[in-house]
């Protein structure tokens, strides 16, 4: 049993690792390409099939379950057949954990828009934000743009960073990778506007069941990275608390306020998506403007969740085993 456990949690320091040194190459056929190949599949075939929003709907469901079981069991039987071989597993068992995690790429696609902006050309930061939201993004000001990309760094250092690393403390890479599928759904079918409303109304909800710890659990955690960016813990909390509810997703004002409180800016208002305007509550305080710094400052918060979270599992399982 503490073999075992020495060797899941070093599996996953190296997967961390891992995802630290190299990213997401672009070479590397990612798992998250064929889970979308997957589901923009079987959203056709929902969309062909189903004549009705209550037919779609369902269809919904069953995209949930097909995506949810086939994530979960590939891995779990590429590791069953390898567990015979020591070495073989834990090297599948860190590749599949690693490809699961994306603090580097986060880092990596945020800060292109930080370096658009820097370099002042706007429409180039227009592009590379838009390849981070689901927001339209071509007539964004300077302002919207960093508030958008400050916004996703923030929220999905909860998808992508802190939930799958939290989901494979508690079931390995099968699960996290299940998580990722779910996840994964969600950015491509969990829309609220007339397209996406009917079939994407399971795959949303799946994912708000999925994030509803890992989010609020990023929050804290990046609450204690606020020194890092010269904020208070303790603001940060009382703004993650007070405007917690303020987001159509009872997840995203977690990490979304707890970044605002950090850097003392406010986030969110008014988006537009596929041409629709969405009215949203804004999170903090306009203590200070909202700059591109604030983007760096967010990468210095993910990497402060992560490290935090990756440290509270170590100490936590060796007391558990000591």
């Amino acid at each position: 049993m503490e073999i075992l456990f020495v060797t899941n949690v070093i599996d996953l320091i190296l997967a961390v690792m891992l995802d630290l040194l190299i990213g997401d190459p672009y070479w590397f056929p990612h798992p998250v390409i064929y889970m979308g190949k997957l589901i923009s599949k079987l959203e056709k075939l929902g969309r062909k099939l189903c004549k009705t929003h209550k037919q779609i709907k369902a269809f919904g469901g069953i995209i949930v379950i097909i995506v949810a079981f086939s994530s979960f069991v590939v891995p779990f039987i590429i590791l069953q057949i390898s567990k015979e071989v020591f070495w073989v597993y834990h090297i599948l068992n860190i590749i599949l954990l690693w490809t699961t995690i994306a603090t580097r790429c986060l880092h990596k696609e945020g800060k292109k828009v930080y370096d658009s902006l820097a370099k002042n050309d706007i429409e180039d930061a227009r592009i590379k934000i838009s390849y981070l939201v689901g927001r339209d993004t071509k007539t964004l000001s300077e302002y919207e743009i960093v508030r958008a990309d400050v916004e996703t760094i923030a929220e999905n250092t909860a998808d992508g960073v802190v939930a799958p690393i939290f989901y494979a403390m508690l079931g390995g890479a099968p699960l996290a990778m299940m998580y990722k599928g779910i996840n994964t759904m969600d950015s491509m079918l969990g829309y609220m506007n007339k397209k996406y409303k009917h079939i994407g109304f399971f795959p949303a909800k799946t994912d708000d069941v999925f994030n509803f710890i890992p989010a609020r659990i990023t929050g804290f955690l990046i609450c204690l990275a606020a020194p890092m960016v010269g904020g208070s813990i303790a603001e940060s909390i009382k703004v993650m608390i007070r405007d917690r509810k303020n987001h159509k997703s009872p997840n995203c004002a977690y990490p979304e306020g707890a970044a605002a409180g950090a850097m003392r800016v406010q986030l969110g208002g008014t988006n537009v998506y596929f041409g629709e305007t969405m009215y949203k509550p804004t999170i903090g305080n306009k203590i200070k403007d909202l700059g591109k710094e604030h983007i760096i400052d967010t990468i210095k918060l993910m990497y402060g969740a992560m490290f935090y979270l990756v440290i509270i599992y170590v100490l936590y399982e060796i007391c558990v085993y000591m």
